[in-house]
């Protein structure tokens, strides 16, 4: 699993500047984790159900500068307890609903809802969310509709919304969203990569991700 737009996109934008634990929901090869440790001072919990995935993870987190500050944990959402209350909790879940399943058992875990729905995934975050934390994701932008209309019902309200477009004359392809407990008025802006061709990123997705491009 290459490091991806997505992941970076969400790792870069969610507001983490108060939080003090965060539980990054499908680490993966924990890329999530490392941007999100790398930009705050909290202690992350980067869970991931694929053992060879969360072998990955921990060896990248071995690896980094922040290695006390992440603790990779090996099981799914599902079967994870914790008696601490997150206040920020993240995550780039699986979301291919009907397409295509790769022969790759990890590929497919990582990519599909198939272990992780849509209800799963918001049962865990408002069981494990504090009353007054942020729950941040990155999706397709066709589920929009859906997934706020989801996270109302279980009292997850939208606070922030940034819809992501490859390029200036693109449809909305991705959207991230924070949400809360809390009904606030929504803030909604838009996100633009490629400005002026292949590679030729906008000024304002530079200045989102310039700490993580060398």
């Amino acid at each position: 699993m290459k490091v991806g737009t997505d992941g970076v996109l969400l790792g870069a934008w969610a507001d983490v500047s108060s939080a003090h634990s965060i539980l990054d929901i499908g680490t993966g090869t924990g890329l999530i984790a490392l941007m999100v440790a790398q930009r705050s001072g909290a202690f992350v919990t980067a869970l991931e159900m694929d053992v060879e995935a969360s072998k990955q993870a921990l060896e990248n987190v071995e690896r980094s500068p922040w290695n006390e500050k992440i603790k990779v944990v090996n099981l799914s959402l599902q079967e994870y307890d914790s008696l601490m209350k997150y206040d920020h909790i993240i995550s780039n879940p699986p979301y291919f609903n009907q397409s295509l399943k790769s022969p790759k058992e990890g590929r497919t875990t990582a990519r599909h809802t198939d272990t992780l729905s849509y209800d799963d995934l918001l049962k865990g975050v408002v069981r494990l969310l504090d009353e007054e934390g942020i729950f941040s994701v990155i999706l397709p932008f066709s589920e929009k509709e859906r997934f706020v209309t989801l996270a109302e019902q279980y009292n997850l309200y939208p606070a922030r919304i940034t819809e992501v477009l490859p390029t200036p004359i693109s449809t909305p392809k991705r959207f991230m969203a924070e949400f809360s407990f809390q009904q606030v008025e929504c803030q909604q802006k838009s996100l633009i990569i490629e400005s002026a061709g292949r590679h030729q990123y906008s000024d304002d997705y530079k200045q989102l991700t310039e700490q993580f491009y060398l």
